[in-house]
């Protein structure tokens, strides 16, 4: 495995002093309390109340502004300020936020995770043992008796479903921008979107080239939501849907037209190995040497930051628990030799784009 200077710098030497090792080790012995304060601290309004006074306010202010009891705002002000998320002014006992409080406050990204681990996970997760047992979502029976969440996105409780879809799009749509012109770059009239959702990056690819014609393959559940995003938007008739579910021996992608391209973004995260491999060798079936394969992952090795790989190895627990049972975010090693098992080659790698992801453009192996 290599590893970018981040990460290497973190993973390979203890850094720590014992007293701060301690304290890590308490802090995720006391994990979901902690996170279940953070997030009333923000839910509830005392982290922006903080961030609006210049001077920092007291447990009473807080709770005559937010309507909330002196107790609850007491005992959610004394444990995030342990935790390391807020600060006080010991004489007049004045909180404010510490630069944790901050980012848990203002960075977009921490909002999307938090809501995503505490509507979607939070509960699911009490069965992480029995899912690692049994390689199976066992997680998932929360919220319904789906093989894996992808059947039951339609029908999961409307807060879930919120957070499951911000998170999904929050980490494909700011890395959409800088991938259009990579996949364009070549010659492209048909292509072939495979694990479109809802039809967000079809939609942006008719958008950018008024010419090119975008199957999306993907369940017969995420194509009635593709249809209804779709329809009536401009290009929207160049978007066409084959229902398809890739693990499904007998499920073959269309050969005609031929793709000039297949784009599959976070998509292979949703799989075993085993699977990746025979989804893969499905495109290449397909593929001719004109064609090129764009695997857009967030690839867990290759992150500029070392927070962005600390998060999407936590992500891959909730593949295990909730997801489907037996897939994870991929380094890159894991991923090529994915790609070299099906027939196909790696032509480049483009890094860095959007929050982390790179783009894997593969050819067929001559």
């Amino acid at each position: 495995m290599k590893l970018t200077p981040a990460l290497e710098k973190r993973y390979t030497a203890d850094t720590l002093s014992a007293r701060e090792a301690q304290r890590l080790a308490e802090l995720v012995a006391f994990g979901p309390v902690v996170f279940q304060a953070a997030r009333l601290l923000r839910q509830w309004g005392l982290l922006a109340l903080m961030r609006e006074s210049d001077d920092g306010l007291t447990v009473e202010e807080m709770a005559r502004k937010s309507s909330r009891s002196p107790y609850a705002v007491r005992v959610l002000c004394e444990a995030g300020l342990t935790a390391g998320m807020l600060l006080i002014h010991a004489d007049t006992e004045r909180y404010r936020l510490s630069k944790a409080g901050w980012f848990l406050l203002t960075d977009e990204l921490t909002g999307v995770n938090m809501d995503f681990n505490h509507d979607v996970n939070y509960q699911g997760l009490f069965y992480l043992d029995q899912a690692l047992s049994e390689g199976r979502p066992a997680g998932l029976q929360v919220f319904g008796q789906w093989p894996t969440i992808y059947e039951g996105l339609s029908e999961l409780p409307p807060s879930a479903r919120r957070s499951w879809f911000a998170f999904d799009h929050f980490y494909s749509d700011h890395a959409f921008d800088q991938a259009l012109p990579i996949v364009f770059a070549r010659p492209t009239r048909h292509l072939m979107d495979i694990g479109g959702n809802t039809g967000r990056w079809a939609r942006r690819c008719v958008a950018y080239d008024t010419d090119v014609h975008v199957t999306v393959v993907d369940l017969p559940q995420q194509l009635d939501m593709l249809r209804g995003q779709t329809q009536n938007t401009p290009g929207g008739e160049r978007i066409g849907g084959h229902a398809a579910n890739m693990l499904d021996e007998a499920a073959a992608l269309p050969a005609t037209p031929a793709p000039d391209a297949i784009w599959m973004s976070q998509f292979l995260d949703c799989f075993a190995p085993e699977e990746i491999v025979r989804i893969l060798s499905k495109a290449a079936q397909v593929m001719t040497a004109d064609s090129r394969l764009y695997i857009m992952e967030t690839l867990w090795d290759r992150q500029k930051y070392e927070p962005a790989a600390m998060c999407l190895t936590q992500i891959s627990l909730y593949f295990s628990a909730i997801a489907n049972g037996n897939s994870k975010m991929y380094t890159t090693d894991q991923m090529t030799a994915c790609i070299d098992k099906a027939g196909l080659q790696v032509e480049q790698l483009h890094d860095n784009l959007g929050h982390g992801h790179t783009i894997i453009v593969c050819r067929k192996d001559s």
